[in-house]
């Protein structure tokens, strides 16, 4: 059952955890905190912290807020543990009325049909049947890896075996064409929606099943045909690859919007081993959605559009820079990469590998600048009549950004560089692209520096887990990264609340609200750094130790590794135990490869 958000944030609140927690472990204080020996596994100091909000575990990594302790400690269901605070905090559970229960169950009804779906075209992929698909896929330079990862399979002749399979499950005709497996012809017959296809699960965020792409390997039309509008499915709001795609985001790879399922495959595959190098997605076949592009920014505040270099590809990045502008705001911007004529990331990636496809990455233009082409492309500017009709487009493009103060922003960009080409005696031609720089260790360093610090301003309670302690210790560069920790720290000691917005208040009373910019306009922040991000704790932990890892190197971090076992065995204490465990926790990290690019 769905609960409104309202209510759980209420419970919440009413719940104080270390209340809950103290019946379970007993607590000590640790500053404005809590600290005990973890309840969920054996140790004897105490890494298990306890916060106003959540808790963290630094020894096995459990974590979670007050509902989550009583489903980990007692076995409760999520309904369960809820029924049970609300009791506790005098709040009555909000009774979902007879619609919503009913809709609620078809919802995980389908989501069941569709999984079993999902499964039965993936053996048959692997059945005799399957042969001549997975010589198309081979072909295709698809592996078994990617085929098992992004669950690939072989739709059957369509003459009922997905409807004698799916029965021998208990699932009924009428489930699986509510599901969108079944159409109904006009003599009211059902028949199987996919036949003779190489099928392409579309999953939602949470990597579910919601829907079906579907290719002909033969001269059938359309080639590729999806799952009908469902409960579950919307092909306006959907997103390929979306899954994957959050999860290599978050490692810090760059989010790439592509047009075909192969193209997000062949991307996907290319850029993994070790830290991801590609987030691709692709809409389903279509122009680009404003729902999908919301999903996308979720992502990413500067995803790179990717388009074909031909007549048909800048007609999709015009649509694309249409769509976008009036939803562009500081924060959240596009970048357009133009491929060779006749190529897509497929064929590149197949030719040349993933370094291949990242030449192109690194050309991507900003909005700013591949909006001006378009609107000038093909405009003869002889005449006054013509340059006025160009200035007028390029005014009226920027006038359709919302935020005002980007629009200005935009408008100056725009127009100054109408006057730089229109100038008299300027010759009108396309502006050569300089070849992308090469990547300097000290830029690399300060990016690093500027996502550690944006994590830290997302959640100030880093700081107090001895994040404090870490980030003072950096070797930072000068200038804004050095700035801004010397701020965090200063703020730390006199702080009444960790919270964000605190931090933010500060800044901008000591008159350095261009240090918050500086850090959260970064288009390469990890998804838990981002602001008003909805990261899980164990997400920002992640995240921060990763970063403060590649900051410290392995050569210094086994020094200090050294240095805190030999203190720890000297002193005996906690702390010190704490200190050599986050330590050690950080040296595995590298050795595993986590920490070869930021």
């Amino acid at each position: 059952m769905a609960l409104p958000p309202d209510f759980l944030d209420e419970l919440r609140a009413r719940t104080p955890l270390p209340g809950l927690i103290g019946r379970r472990t007993r607590l000590l204080r640790s500053g404005r905190n809590w600290k005990a020996c973890c309840p969920f596994h054996s140790e004897k100091s105490p890494s298990f912290h306890v916060y106003d909000d959540h808790y963290h575990c630094f020894g096995c990594g459990a974590h979670g807020d007050a509902i989550t302790f009583v489903m980990q400690t007692e076995g409760a269901s999520f309904l369960e543990a809820v029924e049970r605070l609300a009791a506790e905090a005098g709040l009555e559970v909000p009774k979902p009325s007879a619609r919503e229960a009913e809709r609620e169950r078809e919802r995980r009804d389908l989501h069941g049909v569709l999984a079993a779906a999902a499964e039965a075209s993936a053996r048959r992929l692997f059945a005799p049947e399957g042969a001549e698909a997975r010589a198309y896929l081979r072909r295709r330079g698809v592996s078994e890896e990617s085929i098992a990862r992004f669950g690939l399979g072989w739709s059957g002749d369509g003459r009922g075996g997905l409807v004698a399979e799916l029965a021998r499950q208990g699932i009924a005709p009428e489930q699986m064409e509510q599901a969108g497996l079944l159409r109904r012809r006009e003599d009211g017959s059902l028949a199987e929606a996919f036949f003779n296809r190489v099928m392409f699960p579309i999953r939602d965020r949470r990597g579910r099943v919601i829907g079906f792409g579907g290719r002909t390997l033969g001269d059938a039309q359309p080639k590729y045909v999806n799952s009908p509008e469902t409960p579950l499915f919307a092909k306006r709001r959907s997103l390929y690859g979306l899954d994957l795609a959050r999860e290599a985001a978050f490692r810090g790879a760059r989010v790439v919007v592509v047009e075909g399922y192969l193209d997000v495959i062949a991307l996907d595959q290319a850029g993994r081993g070790g830290t991801p190098a590609f987030a691709p997605v692709a809409p389903l076949g279509t122009a680009l959605t404003e729902e999908q592009l919301e999903e996308i920014w979720r992502l990413s505040p500067e995803p790179v559009l990717c388009f074909d270099g031909d007549v048909a590809g800048a007609r999709a990045a015009a649509r694309a820079a249409e769509l976008a502008l009036p939803r562009l705001a500081p924060e959240r911007s596009l970048r357009l990469a133009a491929l060779p004529a006749g190529e897509d990331p497929d064929t590149l990636v197949a030719k040349g590998g993933a370094a291949a496809f990242a030449e192109h990455l690194a050309k991507a233009r900003p909005l700013h600048e591949a909006l001006y082409d378009l609107l000038a492309e093909g405009r003869s500017l002889a005449r006054p009549e013509d340059r006025a009709a160009l200035r007028r487009s390029l005014e009226q493009a920027a006038a359709r950004i919302a935020d005002r103060a980007l629009s200005a922003e935009y408008r100056r960009a725009l127009l100054d560089r109408f006057f730089r080409e229109t100038r008299p005696g300027a010759v009108r031609r396309a502006a050569p692209r300089p070849p992308p720089p090469p990547i300097r260790p000290e830029a690399a360093r300060n990016d690093r520096a500027r996502c550690l610090l944006a994590l830290a301003m997302a959640h100030p309670w880093l700081l107090a887990q001895g994040g404090d302690e870490v980030l003072a210790g950096l070797d930072l560069p000068d200038g804004p990264a050095a700035d801004l920790r010397s701020a965090l720290l200063a703020w730390l000691g006199q702080a009444d609340r960790l919270d964000s917005a605190a931090l933010a208040d500060h800044l901008h009373a000591l008159g350095r609200a261009d240090l918050l910019g500086w850090a959260q306009r970064f288009a390469g922040l990890p998804a838990a750094a981002r602001p008003g991000a909805d990261a899980q704790p164990a997400e920002a932990v992640d995240a921060w130790w990763h970063f403060a890892g590649l900051l410290r190197g392995e050569a210094t971090l086994l020094a200090d590794l050294e240095a805190a076992r030999e203190r720890w065995l000297a002193t005996g204490r906690a702390e010190d135990g704490e200190r050599f465990q986050r330590l050690a926790r950080l040296r595995e990290a590298l050795r595993r490869g986590e920490g070869e690019s930021a």
